[in-house]
């Protein structure tokens, strides 16, 4: 192999740390090296001269933009955090760029340097309501039109605000308010073969006595001998003791029967009406 693929390096995050800080200047605001992995943190302003450094400068080279995450923190004053996922071909190297935002600060937008960043930001935009300053396409891209709210914010219901489904009578899909069939239900995800340690409901028919089905210490041979007995018992049936017509009543007139009238278009045979 002429141009092997260089290994990633996790020693690399020290100097990684002090070339971006070198690049950076005043637009970083703090750095973080944890689990194998380096963050940087930028200012919202400094953000797109801090992401050309970063692509550009040597020892740095992080080329392409993997991925853009929202994260929201409702306690600060600035509850959104906006992460930046890059990844350097040259160095194998990936790093994590913060910008802080609030829901009336707009992150400007990087799709002047990462065109594939105009899907990112809509779909951050759509689940938190983050606004990105320079998206000329800002709209929502997976959730439905008229959709109310952002469902990744932590204040945003789990039942959500309405709920759809197909109307017969209008024959389209409607929506109505969230009308839940039962309370949500908590889980404690035990194996069924260990037991729960608290009564189930349910529980209180062992100590009754065992029905039909219950385990038997009966043979196969005296199961069968008993389930025989109880099949000719259940076929039995009571001998018919109506058999002649003057029991039966066949052939009998009703007292208010009438004579059946002539039919004009019926040719009488030999014998017959005498």
């Amino acid at each position: 192999m002429r141009a092997p693929a260089p290994a990633y390096a996790a020693d690399l995050n020290g100097a990684t740390i002090a070339a971006a800080r070198d690049a950076l200047g005043t637009a970083l605001v703090d750095t973080r090296d944890a689990v194998g992995e380096v963050a940087l943190f930028v200012t919202r302003d400094g953000l797109i001269d801090a992401m050309i450094a970063l692509r550009d400068t040597p020892g740095l080279e992080y080329q392409q933009l993997m991925e853009i995450a929202g994260v929201d923190f409702p306690d600060r004053p600035e509850r959104f955090e906006v992460v930046y996922c890059l990844l350097s071909l040259t160095r194998n190297h990936r790093i994590h760029v913060h910008v802080a935002a609030s829901e009336e600060t707009p992150v400007p937008s990087v799709t002047g340097i990462w065109p594939v960043a105009g899907w990112l930001e809509r779909e951050v935009y759509d689940m938190y309501g983050v606004l990105f300053a320079g998206n000329r396409d800002l709209r929502r891209i997976l959730t439905d039109y008229g959709f109310r709210g952002h469902p990744q914010r932590k204040d945003f219901p789990l039942s959500g605000f309405v709920e759809l489904r197909y109307s017969e009578e209008a024959k389209r899909v409607v929506y109505e308010p969230v009308q839940l069939a039962q309370d949500f239900r908590t889980f404690d995800f035990m194996s069924p073969w260990e037991g729960a340690e608290y009564v189930l409901p349910g529980d209180e028919k062992g100590a009754l006595p065992e029905a039909k089905g219950a385990p038997t210490p009966l043979s196969a041979d005296q199961i069968q001998k008993a389930d025989a007995a109880q099949t000719a018992k259940a076929t039995a049936t009571t001998p018919k003791t109506t058999d002649s017509t003057a029991q039966t009543g066949v052939g009998k007139a009703e007292p208010d029967a009438k004579p059946k009238p002539a039919d004009p278009d019926v040719l009488k045979g030999k014998g017959e009406g005498k």
